[in-house]
Parts: structure tokens; C-alpha cells; sequence
């Protein structure tokens, strides 16, 4: 009897996945598969169906897409830096020190996120640009400033702007998850604030700065708005150049070899970056 119930909970389960399996195969895993062999095609052809080659790959490393892949990874790692610094501190407030503050900010931020993304970036270029509402306001106090937009400073401003709240819920979800009295009883055997925060608090927080950290980094190396929209496109990052390749150059083959290159040169740097970590002891599946 008992092995029949376990019989029909697997048949169950199995039948449960399949809209699932199935959404995956074909949202995902399908379309994912059409980029990574139109990759193989002839330059400037529509056709999956030709004799693959490896042409697109030898433009890419006969040209220079190396700068824009290298904007894209150092925009990206700059952003996960600065938003760590920012986020932090605001996590640990609004975690362990607020109560109904952490509430409204809450709200506050998560509404941001109902404005499209580029609407609320040329909020920005009416503030910086030349007269906006940052020149205007210098101006009338006699300070002339020319416009503050297009260059790297204020894209990396954007997209720290933008994806905040992609670092900021994570990690307050991991700090909320230290118990305080780990804290508590550090404290009564002596240990100064800084050795808690060092020893108990920041260790044990770690999945909440991971989780950011990977959301952050992924979502900003395949940024395309911030650089267009605040930098004028001084920068051109990979997404930009994988984009013209789709639309203006007609090119797909060549827009998906690169599409295909860059997936796998950013699931490399991540997982590199979490070979660097124990994850079953940091998700408190493995302890001392």
C-alpha cells in the first residue's frame, strides 16, 4: 500500500512539474539554444539552416568588442563596490534599528520600481543637464555649470540609482536573519562593536551580500539604458554593440556570437566569484 502512495505522489509530482519543464524548455532553453547556433551561421543571413562557420567568432577577435566588454564587466563590478558601501549600512538600520522607518522605505523604494527605468533616468537629465534643475539652482546662487552629463561618473551614478533595491532587499533579509542574541552574548563576553559586527554579524550575513551582489552584477553587465541615456554614449558597452548588430547592422549572426560569448564570459566571472565561497555553509546546510 505504502509503495503504491509513493508511486502515485511521483507520478503526481512528475505531472506537476511538467508546465513547468515545459515553460523552461520553451522560454528558455529553446531560444536560448537559436542564439548559441545562429552564432554559427553566415554573416548577415536569416536562415538557421546553413553550414555553420566560425566566422562571426574570428570579427569578434579580429575587432575591438574587447573595450565594450570591458566597460560592461568594469561598470558592472564598480556598481556591486559602491552599492555594497551604500546598502549596507542603510540595511543594517533599516534590519535591526527601525521599525516602522524601515516600513516606509520599504514602500518608498519598491514604488520607484512601478516607473519604467528610463523615464526615471531622464528625470536625471532634466536635473544635470545644463540649466536643469542642478545648473539652474547653482546659477541663481552664481556659480555657472556647464552640463554634468556624459561621462563615467554620472552613468555609474544611474545605475547605482536603478539597481538599488536589487542589493538593498537582500541584504536586508540576510541581516534581519542574524539572531540577535548571537550578537547579545558576544557582547557579554567582551567583545568591542567592531568584533561583533567583524565576527558574528557580517559572516553571518554573507547569503544576503551574495544574493546582491550576483542580482547586481548580472543586471548591470547586460545594461545598456544608463550609458545611452546619462553618457550620450561615450560608453559603448556590449549590450549596446549586441543590440546594433540585431537592429541596424542587420547582422544577427554576429549579434548572436557575441550574445553567446558574453553569457559565457559572465557565467564564468560568477562562477569564479562563488568558487571563492563555501555555499553549503554559507546557506547553513554544512557547520564545523
Amino acid at each position: 500500500m505504502s509503495e503504491k502512495l509513493a508511486n502515485y505522489a511521483e507520478r503526481l509530482g512528475r505531472l506537476s512539474a511538467a508546465p513547468f519543464v515545459l515553460l523552461m524548455f520553451f522560454g528558455f532553453v529553446a531560444p536560448l539554444a537559436c542564439v548559441v547556433w545562429f552564432g554559427f551561421m553566415p554573416a548577415k543571413t536569416f536562415d538557421l539552416w546553413q553550414a555553420p562557420t566560425l566566422a562571426n567568432y574570428q570579427t569578434i577577435v579580429e575587432q575591438t568588442y574587447f573595450k565594450s566588454v570591458g566597460w560592461s564587466l568594469g561598470l558592472a563590478g564598480l556598481t556591486v563596490m559602491l552599492l555594497l558601501v551604500v546598502c549596507y549600512p542603510l540595511a543594517y538600520a533599516m534590519a535591526k534599528v527601525m521599525s516602522s522607518g524601515a516600513t516606509v522605505i520599504t514602500y518608498a523604494i519598491a514604488t520607484s520600481l512601478f516607473v519604467s527605468e528610463n523615464i526615471r533616468l531622464f528625470g536625471w537629465v532634466i536635473g544635470l543637464m545644463k540649466n536643469g534643475v542642478v545648473g539652474g539652482t547653482l546659477k541663481l546662487l552664481g556659480f555657472e555649470v556647464n552640463s554634468l552629463l556624459y561621462n563615467v561618473p554620472v552613468i555609474v551614478l544611474g545605475m547605482v540609482y536603478v539597481y538599488l533595491p536589487f542589493m538593498l532587499f537582500p541584504l536586508t533579509l540576510g541581516i534581519k536573519m542574524v539572531p540577535d542574541q548571537l550578537a547579545e552574548a558576544a557582547f557579554d563576553m567582551g567583545a568591542t562593536r567592531w568584533q561583533v559586527f567583524r565576527k558574528v554579524t557580517l559572516p553571518l550575513s554573507l547569503p544576503g551580500v551574495l544574493i546582491g551582489s550576483l542580482l547586481v552584477f548580472i543586471l548591470s553587465a547586460g545594461a545598456i539604458a544608463e550609458a545611452k541615456i546619462l553618457g550620450g554614449q561615450k560608453v559603448v558597452t556590449i549590450a549596446a554593440d549586441i543590440e546594433s548588430e540585431f537592429t541596424y547592422a542587420q547582422n544577427w549572426p554576429l549579434g548572436s556570437a557575441l550574445s553567446t560569448l558574453f553569457i559565457a564570459l559572465t557565467t564564468l566571472v560568477v562562477f569564479l566569484a562563488l568558487s571563492r565561497f563555501d555555499l553549503e555553509r554559507l546557506l547553513g546546510r554544512k557547520r564545523d
